[in-house]
This record gives structure tokens, C-alpha cells and sequence, in this order.
């Protein structure tokens, strides 16, 4: 499964909207209705279906899913998951 599928499962776990409601441009605070905490436990699901850690101290950054995905995706390759 690749990163975006698992951070789409991870956005669906905590903030209880369906997959389609997803999207790389969706916005978490103004279309999700997410806050900072929310981020951070999304990113938590993910790096730990993934294998990866990030860096959450700049959950402040991330204003969308693709965003995240950036994070997620950057975290793979420094810990050489990129395959």
C-alpha cells in the first residue's frame, strides 16, 4: 500500500470522514475540520503503518492532505523506504 492510501486511512481513523471526502488539496482545518492535535495523531497512524517517523514539531505547516504527504513522503526516503 502506498503512503497516500495510508495517510487517507489514517485522515478517515481520526477525523470519521470517508476516503472520498480526500483529496491531496483538501484543506484539514478549513474543509476537515482538523486542528493541530488532529495532524499530529494522523501523522502518528501513518508513520506507524509506515515504518517512519517524521518531524510533527512543524504540524503547523501542514495545511493539506498533500502537505502531509510531502512529510510522509520526505520521512521514506531520509529512512531510505522509498522503494
Amino acid at each position: 500500500m502506498n503512503e497516500y492510501e495510508v495517510l487517507k486511512r489514517a485522515v478517515e481513523k481520526v477525523l470519521k470522514v470517508y476516503s472520498k471526502e480526500i483529496s491531496v488539496s483538501v484543506t484539514f482545518e478549513k474543509e476537515l475540520g482538523a486542528d493541530s492535535i488532529d495532524i499530529a495523531q494522523i501523522l502518528k497512524c501513518a508513520e506507524e503503518e509506515l515504518g517512519v517517523t517524521t518531524d510533527i514539531s512543524g504540524v503547523d505547516g501542514i495545511i493539506t492532505v498533500g502537505d502531509a504527504l510531502k512529510v510522509l513522503r520526505e520521512a521514506m526516503m531520509r529512512e531510505g523506504k522509498d522503494e
